[in-house]
Parts: C-alpha cells; structure tokens; sequence
C-alpha cells in the first residue's frame, strides 16, 4: 500500500504515525488505498504551534496550500470512499466548490460550536463547517449512528412530538440530521489535557462509524493531538497518521485508557431511543413510553412487523 515512506514515529496494531510534512508523505502513498478521510488543517488564524509552522498567510497563499493537500487526499481516496474537511465556513466555501469539481457532494454538516467572541456588528460565529463528499456516485459505506429522542432533562419528557407517530418511530433510535448539536468543545483547561489541536473524540467515534468498516483504512493529514488516530485504533480501523511533531499523539497513546472509557460511554447513548437515563426519568414523573416500539439492543429494521416503513 504503501512505498518509499520513511519510519514511523510511532507505529500500533493497527496504524502507522509518521512524523513530517503532509506534502512530502502523501505522494508516496498508493493511489486509492484509503477507504476514509478527515481533514482538519489549521485555520489560517495566526495560531502558535509546537511545529512552529506559520498559521497566517496571504489567503491566496492559504487556499493554494489547501488544494495542494486536496489534490493528493482525492487521489489516494478508494472508489466510494468519503472525504471529510472540517473547517470553518469561511475556508471551506471555496474549498467545498474545488473538491466539488473532483467529487460528488453529501452534506455541509454544521458542528454547533462557538469557536470565536462575538463581533460587533456581525452574527455570533457558532458553527464549524463539516463537509461530506464521496469519490464517485455513492459510498461504498454508509451507516450514520442514530440519536436518543431529546427529553428533557428535569422532567423526561419529549422535547419534541415526532408528529404523533410514535408507534413508527425506529427502536434504535431519530435519524442523524446534517446539524450537530451534541458535539462538546475541548476548549477549557479543565478538560483540555494536550497542547496540540484537539477535537471532540465524539466527532470522531461519529465520522469513523459513519463511513468506516473494521478493517478499513483510515487517513488523517493533520494529527494535532491524534483524536482521529485514537477514535481509528478503538473502533478497530486500520490508520494512517501525520503531523510536524508527533509527540502529543505518541503521548496521548501512551495512556490510551481515558479515551477508551470515554468511548465506551459514547457508545452507550447513541443507537437507542431512549438513554437509561431518560427512561429512569420517565418513570418517575409517569410518562407513558407504551406507543414506543423499544429496543435497548438498537434494531437495523426499516420496517415494522406489519410491513409498513418505520419513519424516524
């Protein structure tokens, strides 16, 4: 798969981690031999790295390093393989259109979290753009997770009515909208426990799942602090990792065991209709859950036992 790459830096079961920059490895990997891809590139925004690369350049010098990276990411990409560029909006509107011209648009996923003050005089910046493209004309994997109902945290109930069709709905749980609200910043110093770039391992356990198998092959250019590698590694993918200094992520492997029991913990709030939590909530104030066709297994089902479609 892979020819003339220098040593890794780190190298597990599963995936190899190789120190340096992403323009000089990417060419000596084979075309088409990865099944998935996350991008997430440093934003341009004057931010100080370990690596000491420089984060603020003219926009045309910006958005050319960019398609750079992107030509070489859709080259190696598999037949029906997904491409994921997490960015801000601003950035990716232009890139969305250049990869655009080379694959097949999904989905502009908006990831709800402020990442800036506010500004005078301009709306509140809430979201990073995650955009979904496949190379050809469907993925060759796709199985989103889906989401607990949204009940409300002081009394279990709905928070939202579903229409009334509750006898319809799937017992594994709403289907995956292209807006996520769920998704937590790992800003503060209370949780933030590395230096480098670093995101939600949920994001990850997400995008991995979507559009990944065990056994599939995992590429991400930008390690930052390697949640994509982690999030590869316990979900049983194949990987491939980059970045210009490596040690945050060398480290972060070194004590792998928060990730993985926060990822088992991830794993048991999604693909359910109900969390336990919601339903110890719903009996004690007495909603009835008696119209809900539950599953605590999580069911792959799209029709009800008398043929017709489930909805949700």
């Amino acid at each position: 798969m892979m020819t003339m790459l220098p040593i890794p830096k780190m190298e597990t079961e599963r995936g190899k981690l190789y120190e340096g920059d992403c323009l000089s490895i990417l060419p000596q990997l084979t075309s088409e031999c990865v099944d998935l891809i996350f991008a997430d590139p440093p934003f341009n925004l004057g931010k100080e790295y370990s690596s000491k690369m420089n984060d603020s350049v003219p926009e045309r010098d910006y958005l050319d390093w960019c398609k750079n990276w992107c030509d070489e990411l859709v080259r190696v990409l598999r037949p029906g393989g997904s491409f994921f560029l997490f960015n801000l909006p601003k950035w990716n509107l232009p890139l969305g259109a250049y990869l655009g011209e080379k694959l097949t648009f999904r989905h502009w996923i908006a990831v709800d979290i402020k990442y800036t003050l506010p500004i005078p005089k301009r709306l509140y910046p809430s979201h990073y753009s995650l955009l979904y493209f496949i190379k050809g004309q469907k993925p060759a994997i796709f199985h989103p997770d889906r989401l607990p109902i949204k009940t409300c945290p002081h009394c279990g109930k709905e928070q939202n009515d579903y229409g009334g069709y509750k006898d319809k709905m799937n017992p594994s749980g709403v289907s995956l909208t292209d807006v996520w609200y769920d998704i937590p910043p790992v800003r503060h110093t209370k949780y933030k426990k590395r230096e480098a770039n670093e995101l939600s391992l949920k994001l990850l356990d997400r995008v991995v799942s979507l559009a990944s198998d065990p056994g599939s092959v995992v590429l991400d250019p930008f390690g930052g602090s390697g949640t994509t590698y982690i999030a590869a590694e316990l979900l049983q993918r194949k990987w491939i990792g980059m970045e210009l200094d490596c040690s945050d992520i060398v480290d972060r492997f070194e004590n792998i065991q928060g990730d993985e029991d926060y990822l088992a913990r991830i794993s048991t709030v999604k693909n359910t209709l109900f969390t336990q939590e919601s339903l110890r909530l719903r009996r004690q104030f007495g909603h009835d859950t008696s119209k809900y066709r539950l599953n605590g297994n999580g069911c792959e089902s799209n029709v009800q036992p008398n043929g017709q479609p489930i909805l949700f």
